[in-house]
């Protein structure tokens, strides 16, 4: 009797369980599908407010207008630069630290750790920051969007709770070997580090993809625009696209729809890649949390 009441408990929690995550699931889909669906209807659909959840007489102006916009055109191409360079710079450097952070023979490691976990509740402040990226000539540059953000304390220490997991007896059948710490960690600890480096990888990428507040701060020349910041404006002004004139000459074109139609271009590729590295981002941040 007692088993039975466990049971059904059990299937009520697991029932209500499900259930919410239904909710926040229909909570996420829904406005994007209506975004995705306003961007592809027409005009007259959308004036009428006759756009839910699908798209009503389909049509691709929009989208036609939007990529072979040279504004938004040249805000991807940054956007990629500053999401490839950043996130190999910032992967590589938060990698480095969090295994040689891992050591404990490494000098004044918990001083350095004290040091790094307090970034994480304080800073400097906007103004200083800006004085400092000012004073050491990155204004304006890709650098300026790529460096003052290259290390996240919380990724570092992620990683830094997965390298302290690590076999050391691994590590010392290669010093047997005859390799050196760098040889260890290049040839034995990364090549088994493929999950940690894909979650850790994926949340740089992620951050500087929708980065706008760091761009917006640094950044003057427009041509070295994100997409963000010219989304932004979009949504802003109305639209910052030229006009462009389609095949039979129509130009007509309903504000929202470019700006829908700018936002589905701008998270459709973060949402095509996300399957292919799934498993490694459960898993790396899995191990990250519970062996650390």
């Amino acid at each position: 009797m007692v088993q039975q009441r466990s049971i059904l408990k059990f299937n009520i929690f697991t029932f209500l369980k499900y259930l919410f995550l239904m909710f926040i699931l229909l909570v996420i889909i829904i406005p994007i599908l209506h975004v995705f669906s306003v961007s592809l209807s027409s005009n007259i659909k959308i004036m009428n407010n006759e756009v839910t959840i699908y798209p009503k007489e389909i049509n691709f102006n929009a989208y036609k207008f939007v990529l072979t916009d040279k504004n938004v055109l040249n805000a991807y191409k940054n956007t990629f630069i500053y999401v490839i360079v950043g996130t190999l710079l910032s992967l590589s450097v938060t990698t480095a630290g969090a295994y040689s952070l891992s050591k404990k023979r490494l000098f004044f490691q918990k001083g350095w750790m004290i040091v790094i976990i307090i970034t994480m509740f304080f800073s400097g402040g906007m103004i200083p920051a800006f004085l400092n990226v000012k004073k050491l000539g990155l204004y304006d540059t890709m650098w300026a969007v790529v460096l003052p953000s290259l290390v996240s304390s919380w990724n570092l220490i992620v990683m830094k709770s997965f390298f302290v997991a690590f076999p050391e007896e691994i590590e010392e059948s290669g010093k047997i070997d005859g390799l050196n710490d760098l040889g260890v960690f290049y040839y034995l600890v990364l090549p088994v580090s493929k999950a940690s480096l894909s979650s850790i990888g994926l949340f740089y990428a992620v951050g500087l993809w929708n980065s706008y507040f760091t761009p917006f701060l640094y950044l003057e020349s427009k041509a070295r625009f994100p997409l963000q910041i010219v989304l932004r404006s979009m949504l802003v002004s109305g639209t910052s696209l030229n006009a462009i004139t389609l095949s039979g000459g129509d130009t007509a074109m309903v504000p929202e729809t470019l700006k829908y139609a700018t936002v589905m271009v701008s998270i459709i590729p973060i949402m095509a890649v996300y399957p292919f590295i799934q498993k490694y981002f459960v898993k790396g941040v899995m191990v990250g949390s519970i062996k650390g």
